[in-house]
């Protein structure tokens, strides 16, 4: 079989991205930040709900319980939703080039950028020293979020073992600055095979009950990090990626290459 395809495309220049940032200003330690990271451009093919709507709603959602229930954090508090991910990290990668101090006085950052499911994994990597600091969160975790979370997930589970290269989200980013960078990992539901990309990305496949639980998980994550006595130490695990930090970090192009 033979099929002919007839397209036509038009080139309509640039136009701008913008990342959108909310900010719970903190108290006793202001200069430093815990953040919750989402983007929230996506792919044309649909409108993007599980790629990546859910995190952008997880990230809002946990905000606002944040703002009601912890209004006065020790830390400072950020959200960050990230535009042009899906063109090479370029909003998070702005930011980070745009804002140093925040680089430099980084708790933590929560990622979610992989579907609706529930989250049953935090994985982090490239720092010693966040293991210690991930078991005592771990440790205070109501049990609802540590039991069964699914018939298809046993327990809740973290990595507190530096990984490699972070992968192609946001998350990547802030790891390449030797911050401490975890990735909120959600229950698959299909969702490499099925929406991730596709014209399929739509809003009746957001699990809203399994969104609400990542939300407050966001939440009360963002609170021990916030709440921890100790700064997170950024030494290196030999080895790990990338070999020298920052390496090529903060290099964005602001605009894109000269069309045809």
């Amino acid at each position: 079989p033979q099929v002919r395809l007839d397209v036509t495309a038009e080139l309509l220049g640039e136009v701008p991205a913008f990342n959108t940032i909310g900010v719970i200003k903190g108290e006793e330690k202001p200069n430093e930040y815990v953040m919750l990271s989402a983007h929230f451009d996506s792919w044309d093919g649909g409108s993007g709900s599980t790629d990546n709507g859910t995190g952008t709603m997880m990230a809002m959602e946990a905000m606002r319980i944040l703002k009601q229930a912890y209004p006065h954090p020790k830390r400072t508090i950020m959200v960050g939703h990230w535009a042009s991910e899906e063109q090479g990290l370029n909003g998070s990668t702005a930011f980070t080039e745009d804002h140093p101090e925040v680089m430099k006085g980084l708790q933590a950052l929560f990622n979610q950028d992989n579907g609706t499911g529930r989250v049953q994994s935090l994985s982090s990597s490239g720092l010693t020293n966040i293991g210690p600091h991930l078991r005592d969160w771990y440790s205070k975790l109501p049990s609802f979020f540590t039991d069964s979370l699914s018939p298809n997930v046993v327990s809740w589970s973290f990595n507190d073992v530096p990984t490699g290269n972070p992968g192609g989200t946001d998350g990547a980013v802030f790891a390449c600055f030797g911050t401490p960078s975890f990735g909120m990992g959600a229950v698959g539901w299909n969702y490499s095979t099925y929406t991730w990309h596709t014209n399929r990305d739509t809003y009746d496949k957001v699990v809203f009950d399994d969104l609400k639980h990542n939300a407050t998980l966001a939440a009360t994550m963002a609170y021990l990090a916030s709440e921890d006595p100790d700064f997170i130490k950024r030494d290196r695990s030999p080895g790990t990626w990338p070999a020298t930090w920052p390496a090529n970090c903060g290099k964005v192009p602001r605009k894109t290459k000269p069309r045809y």
